[in-house]
């Protein structure tokens, strides 16, 4: 307490002496609460998605398990002979007998037999059409020597200066290519969040612009929604800039515009 000249007391230094003490209590407090909240979200970063793998993984198993387990014979199934059911073995049967089928129709016996079933399903109105169109996208896709979805590509879409990640599917061969004038690629546009849905477009190849990130990363960016970005260099990134800036056209001075000839 402080006494003025009139002989009266100011209580406001006590005050401020009294409330000096909290405030590193104050933010201490700040600090910790602070620090906990972000290792909370950094364990939310870790564990999220490999909880969530994990859980899509047990889905997958659990579903063919229950389609594929009736199937086998109780003398051979486990578990009847096993008090409780063991996971995964739906999965591996399916998986052997998935590769037994293809070591079968690799030999002449095999193609034969398939060729045999092709014959008696191309008669079919409606089923020929949906395994005809199943058997060509398998094929595409599982081809050693395709080239589908090989390619993360900029195209300018809906408008220009607008731009949207596409994958090559390939080149467009046929009727497409035929009737137009520059050499066009198949570029399939995806949506987000889900990727398995787009569009097709037929995109002149000097107006695609090749990116160097693969496919896994410019699937993981459409579903983000561009929140999850492939790292590229920094020293790369400078490199593009300075190089496009050198191919912007140079702005003209009045002075070289009244001196260039008239162009008739």
């Amino acid at each position: 307490m402080s006494i003025e000249p009139n002989g009266t007391s100011d209580p406001k230094p006590e005050k401020m002496q009294e409330q000096t003490p909290l405030r590193p209590k104050r933010s201490l407090r700040l600090t910790l609460t602070s620090r906990l909240r972000a290792y909370f979200f950094a364990g939310v970063l870790i564990t999220a998605p490999i909880s969530l793998t994990i859980y899509l993984a047990w889905l997958l198993i659990d579903f063919i398990d229950k389609q594929v387990m009736p199937l086998i014979p109780v003398h051979y199934n486990p578990e009847t002979y096993l008090p409780f059911s063991v996971p995964g073995i739906g999965l591996v049967l399916l998986l052997t007998v998935i590769t037994l089928i293809g070591a079968l129709t690799a030999g002449f016996l095999g193609r034969l037999l398939v060729r045999a079933g092709e014959a008696v399903v191309n008669r079919l109105p409606v089923v020929r059409s949906v395994y005809g169109a199943v058997k060509q996208i398998m094929e595409a896709v599982l081809a050693q020597q395709s080239n589908a979805f090989r390619q993360v590509v900029l195209v300018e879409y809906p408008r220009k200066d607008c731009w949207v990640i596409g994958f090559v599917s390939g080149a467009t061969t046929g009727e497409v290519q035929a009737r137009t004038e520059a050499e066009v690629i198949n570029v399939f546009i995806p949506t987000t969040p889900n990727p398995t849905s787009g569009f097709l477009l037929f995109v002149p190849r000097e107006d695609m612009v090749y990116l160097d990130m693969s496919i896994e990363q410019g699937i993981k960016m459409v579903v983000s929604g561009g929140i999850v970005a492939p790292p590229w260099p920094a020293g790369q990134q400078t490199e593009v800039k300075s190089r496009k800036r050198k191919e912007l056209p140079q702005p003209v001075s009045d002075e070289a515009a009244a001196a260039q000839p008239e162009r008739r």
